[in-house]
């Protein structure tokens, strides 16, 4: 069998004023024909998951075009144009091919349309027909769209958060084409969207835990192929936001039905469940030094660049500041500007810099600070943690600064913190700190659970705060939960 596989990747935050252009696409990944095998092979992603297993198969794999870009806001006009036409060029270049394995995300929003993923699969089924099968990997996090189910023949998403299943789903994406292709597979969706945002919301915890066990159970039932539960991603102002149900089965779709609706029957029981109890920074930071733990994580929810946020949050570091805690570790702030200063005037020296704050006045104002140069790097690393490990890292030029007892670390490159490694680099072990701030919302948990007991969710403004009330949805379709009880 030949296997087409690409990918393109974005998640919208629409309140975000940076929008999203082809030089932030390329920034992350922007791969054509082998070299996307060339660096995507033995990744824990998605479409690592989807070559690994093509091959190992021994199908051949086609490789097309695959693009990603951090999580920014809406994707300018042109932008889109230019992926779109890069990705149906390579397909139409690319030869014969028997299916289509598609690596999408499911949350992004162009000028002048709210559903990238949906009108990417339209374009693509306008080129190639409907009897090439087309299987699409989401994350966790879209906002499915019945126009998106419509032109793809089933698409499989995450179930955990942290999104330790990527390249799991990616397997299971080339498993599902092969048996389209053999004719034992017959595939029947069916979708709920509910009227309803949630916080972010880790697999590990109540009450997310208990649906997937749900959704687990309707898995094991003879015919049924897929049962996810999907969160939605709330930082995005378009008419169809939110949690959703998508169930796929082999031939049966009234099973497809019952299983849906029994899902989504058991969140909205429990919607009130997953607003979880955070705390303010110097509330969280109080906590911390109290703690008989080491070392105590604390996370900025609220400036989590992996939603979209700017990453120059100064919220929490400057009540890290204030409160003079000691034996701390803060990573990392996104600043070019004083990185650039820090490698012009050389470790060993101190600097005078106005830190963060600098994208807009929602994440904190900038901090005047005098700093001393502990260490500086080119930011290049490569990720260990589950999500992306084997990947490799770039932050661009970086810098380790001291402010009394405070490490902070300042990058180029804005992006959450995943693991330790970016630590390391700038000779940081996290376990010999008393306490380590970083900005994530649920994904650092993949490998900070492994290192620390004790895990403090801190809450401010900010472009991924759990409190929608502070968002001025305009285009969302009301009522929707809770904005409307």
């Amino acid at each position: 069998m030949k296997l087409l596989v690409g990918q393109v990747v974005h998640e919208t935050n629409t309140f975000s004023n940076v929008p999203t252009t082809v030089d932030s696409f390329k920034l992350w990944e922007w791969h054509h024909g082998d070299d996307i095998l060339k660096h995507n092979r033995g990744v824990r992603g998605f479409l690592g998951g989807v070559i690994d297993r093509a091959e190992e198969l021994g199908h051949t794999v086609v490789p097309s075009f695959s693009t990603f870009a951090y999580p920014t806001g809406i994707v300018t006009k042109e932008t889109y144009e230019c992926i779109r036409h890069e990705l149906l060029t390579s397909i139409q270049g690319a030869g014969e091919f028997d299916a289509i394995c598609l690596c999408l995300h499911g949350a992004g929003v162009v000028e002048g349309f709210d559903d990238l993923e949906g009108e990417l699969l339209k374009a693509i089924r306008e080129l190639v027909g409907y009897d090439i099968p087309l299987v699409v990997t989401l994350d966790l996090h879209a906002n499915v769209t019945y126009l998106m189910v419509q032109e793809s023949d089933i698409m499989i998403g995450n179930m955990y958060y942290p999104h330790v299943d990527c390249y799991e789903r990616g397997q299971e994406a080339v498993d599902l084409v092969v048996q389209m292709v053999s004719g034992k597979l017959v595939p029947n969706c069916h979708l709920i969207n509910l009227p309803l945002i949630i916080p972010t919301s880790a697999t590990s915890l109540s009450p997310a835990k208990e649906i997937n066990e749900l959704c687990q159970e309707w898995e094991r039932l003879e015919n049924m192929v897929d049962c996810t539960f999907y969160h939605g991603f709330p930082f995005t102002d378009i008419p169809q936001i939110g949690v959703s149900i998508l169930v796929t089965t082999n031939g049966d779709l009234e099973l497809a039905v019952r299983a849906a609706q029994s899902v989504a029957d058991k969140v909205w029981d429990v919607r009130d469940d997953f607003t979880p109890h955070t705390f303010s920074p110097e509330e969280g930071i109080r906590m911390a030094v109290s703690s008989n733990c080491s070392p105590v994580i604390i996370n900025e929810t609220s400036d989590n660049p992996g939603g979209g946020t700017p990453g120059d949050g100064t919220h929490l570091l400057k009540a890290l500041l204030e409160a003079k805690v000691s034996n701390a570790c803060f990573g990392f702030i996104y600043d070019p500007e004083v990185v650039e200063t820090a490698h012009a005037t050389g470790v060993g020296t101190e600097i005078n810099v106005l830190l963060g704050g600098k994208t807009d006045n929602l994440h904190g104002d900038p901090l005047l600070v005098k700093a001393y140069v502990k260490c500086l790097s080119d930011g290049k690393f490569t990720y260990s943690s589950p999500i992306w490990r084997g990947k490799k890292g770039n932050q661009g030029k970086s810098a380790r600064l001291q402010v009394d007892q405070l490490d902070i670390l300042v990058c180029s490159v804005k992006s959450q913190v995943l693991d330790e490694q970016i630590f390391k680099l700038h000779g940081i072990d996290v376990n010999e700190y008393k306490m380590v701030a970083l900005k994530s919302s649920t994904h650092f948990r993949a490998s900070f659970e492994k290192i620390s007991d004790h895990i403090i969710t801190v809450d401010s403004p900010g472009l991924t705060t759990i409190d929608f009330t502070s968002f001025d949805y305009q285009r969302v379709q009301k009522p929707i939960y809770p904005l409307q009880k």
